[in-house]
């Protein structure tokens, strides 16, 4: 045995890794507990005392950047390349299945991969086409119904819409678009991990040679996992075993699809089962700990663990109560600033929200301080329109019958071809079960000359293309159409430089790109990983501090972390107050927040704020109350009212009427949102407010001094 593998591991860490091959385990890894370490020597410990070989191994983690992460610690540790593994995200494990097996998956070898904006634009194009009224059913709403399906693992025809007429209509669009996407030769994101499954489930040969092969399956981040890669799991099980890293205290995207039922049930569905709890924590000191632990303590139907650390209490948990956004903001940056005056790094500074409206202010002290700033989970380097531009003629030249690609830049940059003549085009496809390339040959004789001549320019720019960068690297293939497709002189301004620096970046990534998937050619390679790629694309040069949704910090880690928003209603979400299984979540989640913080955690709450136009009155959050005092300094804002402390300091008030003015079930007329009946009454004098149930704008939330209300 390489002792090397084991050496640096605790105990329980060390129980996981040498835990006997056959059996199957979950590893409850709580945060900062040094998961990805024993993912990685878990594998290496395998390949080197047992008698398989890394083709033997299934690893699936759920982004691009901790599937890059895993494989480079685990080549350190092997002293080889491991980049031919199957090792990766479920999306991109997936991928590789259809592409290996695409006949089988009833797939064109060369098909590509929808991206979110342009499935929108082909739901919002077939809405059109079935004369659906967009107003009435939303694209975004039909785009998130389809791809819910699909991370259930539903096909349209399976689907019961018994009187429910939005289900219904969305149906007729899912079962539409199913056709056409099936047409173009194109599959969307969710699709991919559905067809693998059925890829799988529908041909017994292909499923055996897999369950042979994959000796050892081990997943990470197990508690997000939704029904569809659950499903996949124990489809690929079979006289193999299961090592599962998970931790269902951080599961906190039930909102997306995430199952935290998953985890809960894999001692039923993977028996006999190993548990195995790593709870020293290497990040945060024992106040941080104690505090979060208390907090998650709360929660019912855990699977049980608390986090400790043997480096000591470090220091207190500060928490500023803010008389007003703008004072809670004010705070805030004052405490960075004095940071950063102290040596602090700005990178080292996080603060997390429950809301992306909570930046604003924010933001606007960090501009006033001439604080660096980032938002992180920003837009994506491949998400940006110049350079999706570019990849569409880089997909023409890999496939001309790519009708999103074709769509997308026929008259990109303009060439006089309108949108009367590309409707022309798209029916007579339509009519004829062409591609909207071969369409284009066939109709451009029967336009105008003008029409005609910039069509049959476009058919001809993207074949002189094609055959110009026939035998030329990736790089001098990007480079090549930039330049003759015009994109670089169209951006060649000083309003569009950021834009054209970014096509230029594109040249660079194009450099960058190492092709190792034989299963495709280099093009197609470089397309699908700038499909798959979900990495945020967050690349500042200049140190700034972090500015980021508590759900975009998962996975990360800051000496220096301030979540701010700590309110009823906010954080909890008032979206969860009826619904214990969302309330627990919304606990999960300040949880994961808490547990970000290595050196220092700064907690905050505003009693007034205002935001998306209107102006809250508030009670500090329930977890704030969760928390044991003895490991809070509690801090008052100078402009802050008296507080009571013969109560308890984080306790809502008592409920009381608005000095009987209203009462709940009075009709009232607002000269904004029309009739209403209160349904709810809070505080008293200048902080009295009043919730109705208005008509046509539902529940809201409004302070009486201000709403100018008229009993009816």
């Amino acid at each position: 045995m390489h002792t090397s593998i084991l050496d640096g591991l605790n105990d329980k860490q060390k129980q996981a890794v040498t835990l006997e091959s056959k059996n199957n385990a979950l590893i409850l890894a709580g945060a900062g507990s040094g998961k990805t370490r024993v993912l990685t020597h878990k594998i290496a410990y395998l390949l080197q005392n047992t008698n398989i070989n890394l083709n033997n191994v299934l690893a699936v983690t759920f982004t691009n950047k901790s599937a890059q992460e895993m494989k480079e610690r685990l080549g350190d540790l092997l002293q080889q390349s491991v980049h031919q593994s199957w090792l990766g995200t479920f999306h991109g494990i997936a991928h590789r299945l259809l592409r290996l097996h695409s006949a089988q998956a009833k797939l064109n070898s060369n098909f590509q991969i929808l991206d979110s904006s342009d499935q929108f634009r082909l739901i919002r194009r077939i809405t059109k086409d079935l004369n659906i009224d967009e107003k009435k059913f939303p694209i975004k709403k039909l785009q998130m119904f389809i791809n819910q399906q699909k991370d259930e693992g539903i096909r349209p025809e399976h689907i019961d819409a018994q009187y429910n007429y939005f289900i219904k209509i969305a149906i007729e669009v899912y079962q539409t678009y199913e056709t056409t996407i099936q047409q173009l030769g194109v599959i969307d994101f969710a699709e991919i991990l559905l067809r693998a499954h059925e890829l799988l489930r529908d041909n017994p040969d292909l499923l055996q040679k897999y369950q042979q092969q994959f000796k050892h399956i081990l997943v990470d981040e197990f508690q997000d996992t939704n029904r569809i890669q659950y499903a996949f799991i124990q489809l690929l099980h079979k006289d193999n075993t299961i090592f599962c890293v998970g931790d269902d205290d951080q599961s906190i995207y039930g909102w997306r699809g995430a199952q935290i039922e998953n985890i809960q049930k894999l001692d039923r569905d993977f028996s006999p089962l190993t548990t195995i709890r790593l709870e020293q924590n290497y990040r945060s000191t024992g106040h941080i700990l104690n505090a979060s632990n208390a907090l998650i303590a709360n929660n019912s139907d855990r699977l049980g663990k608390s986090l400790w650390t043997d480096t000591g209490d470090g220091e207190l948990i500060d928490y500023f109560s803010a008389r007003s956004d703008i004072d809670e903001a004010n705070f805030v940056v004052s405490q960075i600033k004095k940071y950063i005056t102290t040596g602090t790094n700005p990178s080292d500074c996080a603060v997390l929200y429950r809301s992306n409206a909570q930046s604003r202010i924010l933001e606007e002290h960090f501009i006033k301080q001439q604080i660096p700033y980032v938002i992180y989970g920003g837009l994506r380097f491949f998400e940006r329109a110049e350079i999706k531009d570019a990849l569409a003629y880089l997909r023409l030249t890999a496939n001309p019958h790519d009708d999103i690609a074709f769509a997308r830049v026929v008259n990109f940059p303009t060439r006089g071809i309108g949108n009367t003549t590309i409707e022309k085009i798209r029916n007579y496809a339509i009519e004829n079960s062409l591609s909207l390339w071969d369409a284009s040959k066939n109709i451009a004789p029967n336009f105008s000359a003008r029409a005609k001549n910039s069509l049959v320019g476009f058919i001809d720019l993207i074949e002189t293309i094609t055959n110009d960068i026939q035998n030329l690297s990736l790089t001098e293939k990007i480079e090549k159409i930039l330049e003759q497709s015009n994109l670089l002189n169209h951006f060649d301004t000083k309003e569009t430089r950021t834009k054209y620096e970014n096509l230029e970046e594109l040249i660079t990534a194009g450099e960058q790109y190492n092709h190792e998937d034989e299963t495709m050619s280099e093009v197609m390679g470089f397309l699908s990983l700038t499909s798959l790629d979900s990495a945020n694309e967050n690349k500042t040069f200049t140190p700034s501090v972090q500015l980021m949704t508590i759900h975009s910090a998962k996975g990360l880690e800051f000496p220096f972390v301030f979540i701010v928003g700590l309110e009823e209603d906010l954080f909890p979400s008032r979206f969860s107050k009826d619904d214990p299984s969302m309330m627990n979540e919304e606990r999960r989640l300040c949880y994961v927040a808490m547990t970000r913080a290595m050196r220092k955690l700064h907690l905050s709450q505003a009693e007034k704020r205002f935001m998306n136009g209107q102006t809250f009155f508030s009670y500090p959050s329930r977890f704030l109350n969760e928390v044991p005092k003895q490991h809070l300094n509690i801090i008052k804002s100078e402009q802050q009212s008296e507080i009571n402390h013969n109560e308890n300091y984080f306790s809502p008030a008592p409920k009381k009427s608005t000095s009987r003015e209203y009462n709940i079930g009075d009709r009232v007329k607002h000269i904004k949102f029309g009739y209403g009946t209160i349904t709810n009454l809070e505080g008293d004098g200048e902080s009295a407010r009043v919730e109705v149930n208005f008509k046509d704008f539902g529940q809201k939330w409004l302070i009486c001094s201000y709403a100018k209300l008229e009993k009816v």
